[in-house]
């Protein structure tokens, strides 16, 4: 059965100087502010539609290198995951860099490397990211 998510902005003025929020419907902690400056400068304290597809692509490549390593028969302890997601103002999302980092008992590096670049490429939101380049760093602690 498809499972629908959803969240909602709004946005007030223009892209310059107006600002705006984003609330996911499976939460209750409130709206998030997001602007122009911070996503095209950077910010520590405002979020952006890229950090918000790092949010869903680091989780999401997280729990398909998880499921792929159970099914290897090599359950992983833990799976620490980074997804760097790059806007080129202009250009538009350029690529998204995932940064593995895991704790996989009785298995090798290069069989790491494998499963966790099958994780990549199957995992639903690298799937809609298909039209970016997706690059992987994946190192077993």
């Amino acid at each position: 059965m498809p499972v629908t998510s959803e969240a909602a902005s709004t946005w007030t003025g223009s892209l310059m100087e107006g600002s705006g929020t984003v609330a996911f419907s499976s939460s209750n902690l409130g709206t998030f502010p997001i602007n122009w400056k911070a996503r095209s400068e950077g910010s520590d304290t405002t979020t952006t539609p890229e950090e918000l597809i790092a949010a869903a692509h680091a989780s999401c490549f997280s729990m398909a290198l998880s499921h792929a390593l159970a099914e290897n028969g090599t359950p992983p302890e833990r799976v620490n995951t980074t997804a760097s997601v790059t806007l080129k103002p202009g250009v538009g999302i350029t690529g998204s860099h995932i940064n593995v980092n895991a704790v996989v008992p009785n298995l090798t590096a290069e069989a790491f490397q494998e499963i966790a670049n099958g994780a990549k490429s199957g995992c639903p939101v690298s799937q809609a990211l298909a039209g970016v380049e997706i690059t992987l760093e994946a190192t077993l602690a």
